[in-house]
C-alpha cells in the first residue's frame, strides 16, 4: 500500500551555484554515470518530479541547495553571504512559488558571518515561509586547516536568532578537512557519503553541539540528522558510558544532561539514503517513535527505492504513519 510521505532532505542546484564548483572530484569518485544522474536532476523539471512524488505518495517535499560544501563550502564572505540570499530566493521562485502544496524549502545562511546568517534566516523564514535551515556541515574560514563548527561562541548570535524563530536545523554532512582524510588514504570511495567521510564527520559535529551545552542554553532548539542519525543511536550509548568513566580526567563537556538524553529532546532524524530495517528500529529505539521522519535524499538517492523499501516496512501503522506524514507535518507546520 502506497502510505502519505513528507519528504525533507531533496536537494537542488542553481545555475549560479554550480558554477562555484568543481564537481570532477565527485565524478571521479561516483562514476560518470551516476554522477550525470544527479547533475541532470538538481535543476530539473519540476512537472516531470511531482509526477514521480505522486506516484510514490511524497505530497510534500522540502528542498534544500546542495553542493560540495553549501554555502559553507565558500572561502570569501561576501560571495557566500550573496550566494545564500540568491540561492534562497531561487528555491522560493523555482519550487514553493509555483506550488506550495507540493513544495517548501531549508534555507541557506552563511556562516562565515554570523550576524548576516542570523538576518538571513529571519528574512528566509518571515519572508518566504522557508520551514527551517540546512546547514552542511562546518563553514570555511578562509584556511582550510581552521573550520568554524556550530559549537563556535561565534555562531551564538546564530542560536539566538534560530532560537527565536523556532524552526530546525538541518544538519547535513560534507566531507572532512583534507588534513583528516589520512584513514582513507588509498580507498577514495570511503571519503564521501559510503563510509567516515560524511557519517563519522556528522556524528561528532552532533556531539560536539550537545557537549557544548547549547541545548541547554536554548532549550527548544531542534537538529535534524540525516541517514538515520549518522550511526549515532549504535555509537552514543557507548559514548556516554565512556565519558562517565572518564569523569575524573580531562573535562570540557558542559553539558547538564546524559549524551543519549539529548536524542529524545532535541534532535529529530531521518530515512534519507538509509533504507535499512534494522537500522531503522534502532533509531526508533535511540530517537522515540515521534523523532523519526522519512526522506529520499534525492537525486543522490532514487525516490522509488526510498518510497517502496517504506511502503513495504511491517510497522505498527500508527508508528508507520508518524514517520511517514505526522513527524514532519508537525515540526514543521504542513498541513
Amino acid at each position: 500500500m502506497v502510505v502519505k510521505k513528507i519528504a525533507i532532505e531533496e536537494h537542488f542546484s542553481t545555475p549560479e551555484n554550480s558554477k562555484l564548483w568543481n564537481d570532477s572530484g565527485e565524478a571521479d569518485r561516483n562514476g560518470k554515470s551516476y554522477t550525470d544522474f544527479i547533475v541532470d536532476r538538481l535543476w530539473d523539471d519540476n512537472k516531470a518530479y511531482q509526477d514521480e512524488l505522486n506516484r510514490l505518495g511524497i505530497v510534500h517535499t522540502v528542498m534544500s541547495l546542495t553542493s560540495p560544501g553549501g554555502v559553507q563550502g565558500i572561502d570569501d564572505p561576501k560571495t557566500a553571504v550573496d550566494l545564500a540570499h540568491s540561492s534562497n530566493q531561487d528555491a522560493y521562485d523555482h519550487y514553493v512559488k509555483s506550488n506550495p502544496k507540493q513544495f517548501s524549502m531549508f534555507a541557506a545562511v552563511a556562516l562565515q558571518d554570523p550576524n548576516e546568517a542570523a538576518k538571513e534566516a529571519e528574512h528566509a523564514v518571515k519572508d518566504l515561509g522557508a520551514k527551517g535551515i540546512l546547514i552542511n556541515g562546518y563553514t570555511n574560514m578562509g584556511d582550510v586547516n581552521t573550520p568554524m563548527y556550530l559549537d563556535d561562541p561565534k555562531v551564538d548570535v546564530f542560536w539566538q536568532k534560530i532560537s527565536e524563530l523556532d524552526v530546525p536545523v538541518y544538519l547535513h554532512p560534507r566531507e572532512p578537512m583534507p588534513a583528516s582524510t589520512q584513514i582513507y588514504q588509498g580507498y577514495p570511495e570511503l571519503i564521501g557519503s559510503a563510509w567516515g567521510g560524511f557519517t563519522q564527520e556528522t556524528a561528532v559535529h552532533a556531539i560536539r553541539l550537545i557537549m557544548s551545552g547549547l541545548f541547554d542554553r536554548y532549550p527548544n532548539l531542534t537538529v535534524v540528522l540525516g541517514h538515520l542519525g549518522e550511526g549515532l543511536s549504535q555509537t552514543l550509548p557507548r559514548t556516554e558510558h565512556r565519558l562517565f568513566r572518564q569523569r575524573n580526567g580531562e573535562v570540557n563537556a558542559k553539558n547538564v544532561k546524559p549524551l543519549t538524553s539529548y536524542l529524545h529532546t532535541n534532535f529529530m532524524c531521518t530515512t534519507s539514503g538509509h533504507y535499512d530495517t534494522d537500522a531503522l528500529e534502532s533509531a526508533i529505539e535511540a530517537f522515540g517513535p515521534d523523532r523519526v521522519m522519512f526522506s529520499v535524499d534525492y537525486p543522490y538517492e532514487n525516490n522509488s527505492d526510498a518510497a517502496n523499501w517504506f511502503d513495504q516496512l511491517s510497522l505498527p501503522e500508527d508508528i508507520k504513519q508518524q514517520i511517514a506524514y505526522d513527524n514532519a507535518a508537525r515540526l514543521l507546520h504542513i498541513k
